[in-house]
C-alpha cells in the first residue's frame, strides 16, 4: 500500500493508493497518524470510495510525527566531504515535528541563513514501539513504511554556531519536506537497493544508492533502540549520500531555487525555496 494525505493544512484526508487508483480512508480512520499506524493499516480498499486527487495539496504522508530522530554521517562519502571521519557507531540528532511539510509546499530559508542545503535522506516510520529490541530482524518489525524526506540544513547554524550538536541548523521551520508517499515494507524489495537522487533547478546533485550506508536501517533500528524508544508514527531519518553545498563543490540554496529529492519506489518531493 502507499499512504498519502491531501488538502489544505490542517484539514487534511487520509488516503491510500492501490493499483494506480486512490481511495478515501476518513470514513473509518482521522488520518495517517500514531493510531492508524499502531492498528497496523488496510489491507484491503474494497471498503473505501475511490476518488480523483487531481489539482489537490499533496500535505506530508504522515500526521505531525511524535518525534523525529537523525541519523549524521551514514554514508562513507559525504563524511569525506564534510571533512569527517566515518563514525564507530551510528550519530544522532533531533529535528522539531514542526518542520515537517509536503512535497511540493514551499521551503523557508531562515532568517539570517547564508548556508542553506539539500539532504535527500530514506525516512523510516514507525508501527510499534522499539525499545530494547533483541535483533535488527525484530528491528524491521517495527517499522510501518518508508518515505522520501529532504534533511534540509543550515550549515553555519549547525557547525560554527551549534553549541556543540547539529538541531540549530536542522530544526527550523519546513525543514522536512515528506512524502509523498508513506510506502509500506511490503512493496520494497529490498530497502538497502535504492536508488536516492537530488536535484537543483533541474542539475543533478546527489546519486546514490542506500546500500552505501555505513549503518544499514535494520542496524540503526536496533542499536537506537538500546538508548531510545521509538512510537508508532515516530519519523527516522537515516543520513545523506555525497553531493551536498557543504562540499563546496556547489553552491548553496537561494529564494526561487528548485529542490527536487527522490528515492526509487517512494517517489519524490519538489520544494522551492522562499526567504522566511
Amino acid at each position: 500500500m502507499k499512504y498519502l494525505r491531501i488538502g489544505e493544512p490542517g484539514l487534511e484526508t487520509p488516503v491510500v493508493a492501490h493499483q494506480g487508483k486512490h481511495y478515501d480512508l476518513s470514513g473509518l480512520y482521522s488520518d495517517i497518524d500514531a493510531d492508524f499506524l499502531a492498528r497496523g493499516g488496510v489491507s484491503s480498499v474494497a471498503e473505501f470510495p475511490e476518488i480523483d486527487i487531481a489539482g489537490e495539496r499533496i500535505a506530508a504522508p504522515i500526521a505531525k510525527p511524535g518525534a523525529v530522530v537523525c541519523i549524521g554521517m551514514n554514508y562513507a562519502a559525504h563524511c569525506a566531504e564534510s571533512g569527517a571521519e566515518p563514525p564507530a557507531e551510528p550519530v544522532v540528532f533531533f529535528k522539531h515535528p514542526n518542520t515537517v511539510v509536503g512535497p511540493r509546499d514551499a521551503v523557508q530559508i531562515p532568517r539570517g541563513s547564508t548556508k542553506t542545503d539539500w539532504e535527500v535522506e530514506l525516512g523510516v516510520v514507525f508501527s510499534k514501539r522499539a525499545s530494547y529490541l533483541e535483533s535488527e530482524e525484530d528491528a524491521l518489525d517495527c517499522v510501518a513504511g518508508f518515505v522520501v524526506a529532504n534533511d534540509v540544513s543550515e550549515r553555519d547554524f549547525q557547525i560554527e554556531r551549534s553549541g556543540g550538536q547539529f538541531s540549530k541548523g536542522k530544526a527550523c521551520p519546513t525543514f522536512s519536506p515528506l512524502g509523498p508517499y508513506l510506502v509500506t515494507p511490503d512493496e520494497i524489495e529490498d530497502v538497502q537497493k535504492l536508488r536516492m537522487w537530488s536535484k537543483v533547478n533541474g542539475e543533478i546533485r546527489q546519486d546514490s544508492n542506500s546500500g552505501d550506508m555505513i549503518f544499514s536501517v535494520a542496524h540503526i533500528i536496533f542499536h537506537m533502540s538500546q538508548f531510545m524508544a521509538f512510537d508508532p508514527g515516530d519519523l527516522l531519518l537515516t543520513g545523506t549520500p555525497e553531493g551536498v553545498a557543504l562540499s563546496g563543490r556547489f553552491p548553496y540554496l537561494g529564494a526561487g531555487d528548485v529542490v527536487e529529492v527522490g528515492i526509487d519506489g517512494l517517489g519524490q518531493t519538489k520544494n522551492e525555496l522562499v526567504q522566511a
